[in-house]
């Protein structure tokens, strides 16, 4: 009966205003639900808040590979783990701005850079970083960074300097977390956060799956996120990819195991249902999945990617392969500050850009038919 009671409260509430007050029970609910009515319920969401067939295409660049001090399990670019990865300067400003204008010739409209860094701290190439921000906006592009901690006065310089968004992932749930580093806490990445939201950066914040996380992880990252007090402008849903030599991707390989479709598509469906404005991006992994698993993702929600061969020291799918997908399944590009970025657009935008990039009122697909 109980349970009964819980799905009627959930349909009833699904198709409100944002909520910030989920509780993990609730949460658990959905993500439980069986797959094609959780898939259905996602859908009916998504579309009420977004087109489905807008996909924002974003690419990110390594501007500094390797030499991290973390300890992070899943991660080629520690110097805790031996993998494949050497250390490697930073990338000239020079250097980043050729990609970027690479990857907006090849359709992205968001260009991220990350680094193998701990946090800035007090290092003096955060100033290069500064400028290549700075350059990458004259693109028109939506600039985004990732760069570890970081304090308030330096989410304030990125601000300044016209920062985007900035991604900072929490990666699993608060009790799993420990278990996967242990050189910085969950507060730690909580606060980077709040400084980031306070200087009015759009902040994308998700996960990973296949890092030898439960179920209820999965659930407790999509509650922490669901309950912020502003839900996160996108977040980023990733299948590992297992490097050898790191502690969690050798241990997957040695199960013979991965990340499933089905593992995906609960994960983004319940993101989207729980986080109804928020850009959910089928991000690290997408290798692993066939066109018609990742149209399913898409389906259930999924209304971002990273395009590019590299996605930091990992394989991704190349621009011609995801040209080719989109056109397949009927999708078009995202225009850049539209949207759940709209908000976030630089009024010098308009003036330089609005006749490069058609800009169309977005108006949330209707499904009629279709009720929660």
């Amino acid at each position: 009966m109980r349970t009964a009671l819980l799905k009627v409260s959930l349909q009833r509430r699904w198709a409100s205003a944002l909520r910030s007050d989920w509780t993990r029970e609730e949460i658990s609910e959905v993500y439980n639900l069986p797959l094609l009515e959780l898939i259905h319920k996602a859908a009916v969401v998504h579309r009420e808040n977004f087109d489905p067939s807008e996909v924002q295409q974003a690419t990110l660049l390594s501007i500094k590979t390797g030499g991290c001090n973390e300890d992070c399990g899943y991660c080629s670019q520690s110097v805790k783990n031996k993998t494949f990865v050497k250390p490697s300067p930073m990338l000239t400003p020079e250097q980043v701005l050729e990609s970027a204008k690479k990857a907006k010739a090849a359709g992205s409209t968001r260009f991220c850079m990350g680094t193998a860094w701990r946090g800035v701290g007090k290092k003096k190439a955060f100033d290069k970083v500064l400028e290549m921000v700075r350059e990458v906006n004259k693109l028109g592009l939506e600039s985004c960074c990732t760069l570890g901690l970081l304090s308030g006065e330096q989410a304030k310089q990125l601000k300044e300097a016209g920062l985007t968004a900035y991604n900072h992932n929490l990666d699993t749930s608060p009790e799993h977390y420990s278990n996967v580093v242990t050189t910085r806490t969950y507060e730690d990445r909580l606060q980077t956060i709040a400084n980031v939201r306070k200087e009015g950066i759009s902040v994308c914040c998700g996960g990973i799956l296949g890092i030898d996380e439960k179920e209820s992880d999965r659930i407790g990252l999509i509650h922490t996120l669901a309950t912020m007090p502003e839900h996160p402008e996108s977040v980023p849903i990733n299948a590992l990819v297992a490097v050898k030599g790191t502690p969690l991707g050798d241990r997957q390989i040695a199960k013979g195991g991965m990340v499933t479709w089905i593992d995906m598509v609960r994960a983004i469906s319940t993101a989207r249902v729980t986080m109804p404005k928020t850009m959910v991006r089928l991000s690290a992994g997408r290798m692993d999945f066939s066109e018609s698993e990742q149209a399913l993702m898409f389906y259930a929600g999924a209304n971002s990617i990273f395009t590019g061969d590299t996605l930091l020291t990992t394989p991704n799918p190349e621009f011609s392969k995801d040209a080719s997908m989109f056109k397949t399944l009927g999708l078009k590009g995202k225009v850049p500050y539209t949207g759940a970025t709209e908000k976030f657009r630089p009024q010098e935008w308009d003036e330089t850009h609005s006749t490069t990039f058609a800009i169309k009122k977005q108006v949330p697909g209707k499904l009629a038919a279709a009720t929660a």
